[in-house]
């Protein structure tokens, strides 16, 4: 085993050919545009919310979910009994056109849905 001295140790990265430097910290005014950019994405999304009902059973409210949002037999049980117990469940938030598919599709299963932004 061999000693290393302080100025042996210190280790440096070094680029190989086609790398690049890691980006510098961004200007207050860069952090900004993004913040806003960041914002406007933001309020462009909407909430999609399924309803309680008491003509569905909890286990077609799963195999919907499942089958529109392709989420795995624990998540959809969960936002099962979301519905189930709190009376709805944000089962999804996407951008607005997306999720008046959604809604249409939910309904077309016979699930009460509805969105609001986010």
């Amino acid at each position: 085993m061999t000693m290393r001295t302080d100025t042996e140790s210190h280790q440096f990265q070094v680029l190989g050919a086609g790398e690049e430097l890691p980006p510098s910290s961004p200007s207050p005014d860069e952090e900004r545009e993004s913040s806003v950019a960041l914002d406007e994405q933001l309020d462009h999304l909407w909430k999609v919310i399924v309803w309680n009902d008491p003509v569905n059973l909890m286990s077609y409210v799963v195999y919907v979910l499942q089958k529109l949002f392709g989420y795995d037999l624990a998540h959809a049980t969960t936002l099962m009994l979301e519905v189930h117990n709190d009376g709805k469940s944000i089962v999804t938030v996407t951008e607005r056109e997306k999720g008046e598919r959604y809604i249409a599709n939910l309904h077309s299963y016979g699930l009460q849905a509805t969105m609001e932004q986010n």
